[in-house]
């Protein structure tokens, strides 16, 4: 029989109808949640209910989560995990590309978070999730844009958390390293040589392969449970130890 830790709760989940989005919110229907996927394209299969929402439109957001909440009969768990990403130093990227990011990576969170703060503040068991990545505690190279944008999601963390604890509602992030989803597919179909990119991302993670979406649904899973009500204001890792390994090489 399945854990059935979110019986009762209702969560929504951005960027929900695929990649990490999608996992997050199968993993936390198949949990006992009634869970609706803000998406650009909400097609989701049941049980899950798909919202249309861009996290880049605060009208639309409000709408969403409004449209949502009525649907699941309130809201307890915020995923916000719809992002974009963008390569180049930062050099490379036009002021418009550096506005597009922080409208989606950035400012969608506040859109979102802003818009479920009176759902939330009436649940028991509030908790708020944001995606973050390994490009906010390590410097990666040719991703200046897309860095700037989760350092800015894991302060982002932080502060909430801050301001929200006494509202009951904790505020957590998780950070993933590479991860095999759609967007990294498409990065290593646009490379010269996508056999030797994708050799190469693995390598950088000490676990010597890519992480997988179920395994950062696991983990936003953990965070966004009653059981784990003490934690907040934190980050996890998920990275295949890329965050705090120092291997020495094999010989």
């Amino acid at each position: 029989m399945s854990d059935q830790e979110f019986a009762g709760l209702a969560a929504v989940v951005t960027g929900g109808a695929s990649g990490i989005g999608l996992a997050t919110a199968t993993l936390l229907a198949r949990r006992g949640a009634r869970v609706a996927c803000l998406d650009l394209v909400p097609e989701v299969p049941e049980p899950l209910i798909g919202v249309r929402a861009d996290v880049a439109d605060d009208d639309a957001v409000r709408a969403a989560v409004a449209e949502a909440a009525t649907a699941l009969g309130g809201l307890d768990i915020l995923v916000n995990n719809a992002g974009i990403g963008a390569r180049g130093t930062i050099e490379d990227n036009s002021d418009d590309e550096w506005r597009r990011l922080w409208e989606v990576n950035v400012l969608g969170m506040v859109r979102t978070t802003r818009a479920a703060l009176p759902h939330l503040r009436a649940s028991a068991h509030a908790a708020i999730v944001n995606t973050c990545s390994i490009a906010a505690t390590a410097g990666l190279p040719d991703r200046a844009l897309y860095s700037a944008t989760k350092g800015a999601v894991l302060s982002l963390t932080r502060a909430t958390a801050a301001d929200l604890i006494h509202d009951g509602i904790r505020v957590t992030c998780v950070n993933p390293g590479t991860a095999d989803t759609p967007w990294v597919a498409r990065l290593l179909d646009a490379a010269d040589d996508p056999a030797a990119e994708r050799a190469a991302l693995e390598a950088r993670q000490p676990s010597g392969r890519l992480v997988s979406a179920d395994e950062i649904a696991g983990a936003i899973a953990y965070l966004a449970s009653p059981r784990s009500a003490a934690t907040t204001g934190t980050d996890l890792a998920v990275d295949g130890g890329m965050q705090g390994l120092r291997l020495r090489p094999r010989a």
